[in-house]
């Protein structure tokens, strides 16, 4: 049995006010009471490297002090948003809403590069690296009363904030809960959130998974971390494997009644499957373009028994990742389902500026650098439907080299991420993308012989 996971099973069994069967997604149904349950991730502990120790129903909301009294300057800062990293409009890009818990009105500036900060522990994990561009970032002040959140240093600990975060969830001192219904309240107030981060003013390690996609805001998930604690960045991280990616989890339960193998139908995620290797070369299915390829996160891609919670019965693409350990990259299936994840929300031909005023450039934003290590990005302009051929492979066109008549033309642009990463035609068939301009060269009339060529983004659909 794999090290950290035998050391994991022994810290499940020791959690603080919560049975093995509840970590393991088996606690008892909820009430039917007024405040409904969502289930929750339990990040692993940070001193046994694994990802996960469960799952956990908590309540949506939570009894805690709510903050009143807001005035003056902290009443116009709560739900101030900002765009901290612009790469495009909403509308084209995956867009990251993060939103503090325990910053006071004063302390709106720390949390501000906190924000940062934490978004730059995302891009040391491929393939949010890569695919930085691919993404906006914005920021929603969320002002509380009181500095820090609930739970830290001590479980008596309690603070007026405003989303009301706090360790000792349930019990468990690591799982970092909040009100959802406060979270949403302040996601509503940003552009189109595919993605929330929930970060709390503390240094103690700690997070958690709400991996349900929201109903009414659209968000594939929100994810929770502490600060100022490097470790709580990689369980954020290891969550959007889960909203994102739609990654199982590769760890397992072992001593843990009911997992000790599985013997139902195949698993849905693209993480998990019933096969061996050689059933899965034969069937061509799951993962096994990848097969024998050499994997970022140690060894090859192959079938190791045991994940998605059980010890037998259920195969992982390799010995260990980020879906099973905490500091470990993706496996190259898992890269390539977070990159099939990114392009759900984002549009791989992206114009630099969709304001609807005329441009003399037609800029694109690129989804990615072309480069050896990852394969070409294919760019190819049409004007009239013809290609401009010595305009291959550019992120833009001038309008005052383009030999155009009077009146109005069409300028379209189409990209191609043929990026190494991805093998399944389902997913590369998403990696295409076409955006267009209107160009205008005046109107025809004497008057405007001298106007300058423009070209106008198409308006969103």
């Amino acid at each position: 049995m794999h090290g950290p996971i035998t050391r994991h099973a022994r810290r499940i069994s020791a959690v603080a006010g919560a049975s093995v069967l509840a970590l393991a997604g088996l606690a008892a149904p909820a009430s039917a009471d007024s405040n409904p349950r969502v289930r929750v991730e339990v990040p692993g502990p940070k001193s046994g490297g694994a990802a996960g120790s469960g799952y956990r129903q908590v309540p949506r909301s939570f009894p805690h002090t709510p903050v009143n009294g807001l005035t003056g300057t902290a009443r116009a800062a709560d739900g101030q948003v900002t765009k901290i990293i612009d790469n495009g409009d909403t509308k084209d890009r995956l867009d990251v809403v993060v939103i503090g818990d325990g910053y006071t009105a004063g302390e709106l500036d720390q949390f501000h590069t906190d924000a940062k900060q934490k978004w730059n522990d995302f891009l040391g994990v491929e393939p949010y690296r890569t695919y930085q561009k691919l993404f906006n970032v914005w920021t929603v002040d969320a002002v509380s009363k009181e500095s820090g959140v609930s739970g830290d240093p001590g479980q008596n600990v309690v603070r007026n904030t405003a989303l009301g975060a706090h360790f000792w969830c349930g019990g468990t001192e690591r799982l970092l809960c909040v009100d959802q219904q406060k979270v949403d309240g302040y996601v509503a107030k940003a552009p189109q959130a595919d993605l929330v981060l929930v970060l709390a003013n503390s240094a103690k390690y700690g997070g958690a998974g709400y991996n349900e996609p929201s109903a009414t805001l659209g968000y594939e998930g929100i994810s929770t971390a502490s600060a100022h604690d490097k470790a709580s960045s990689q369980v954020a991280v290891h969550e959007t494997g889960h909203s994102l990616g739609k990654l199982a989890d590769e760890y397992s339960y072992p001593g843990v009644p009911g997992y000790e193998r599985y013997t139902g139908p195949e698993q849905p995620q693209s993480n998990s499957s019933v096969l061996t290797a050689d059933a899965m070369a034969a069937a061509h299915t799951k993962w096994y373009r990848w097969l024998g390829a050499a994997s970022p996160d140690g060894g090859r891609v192959g079938a190791f028994e045991g994940g998605n919670y059980y010890v037998k019965g259920l195969y992982r693409p390799t010995d260990d990742s980020l879906m099973r350990s905490l500091g470990k990259p993706f496996n190259l299936p898992g890269n390539e389902a977070m990159i099939a994840g990114f392009y759900r929300h984002a549009s791989p031909a992206a114009p630099a500026d969709r304001a609807p005023r005329g441009s003399t450039t037609a800029r694109l934003v690129l989804p990615r650098a072309s480069d050896a290590a990852h394969g070409k990005v294919f760019v190819r302009w049409y004007l009239d439907g013809r290609e401009l051929r010595g305009y291959r492979d550019r992120d833009r066109v001038a309008m005052r080299e383009l030999t155009v008549g009077r009146g109005a033309h069409r300028l379209t642009a189409t990209v191609t991420d043929a990026t190494s990463a991805v093998r399944d035609p389902a997913v590369r068939a998403k990696l295409t993308g076409s955006t267009g301009w209107t160009v205008q060269h005046g109107t025809g009339s004497a008057a405007d012989l001298a106007a300058p060529v423009l070209a106008k983004p198409d308006a969103m659909r």
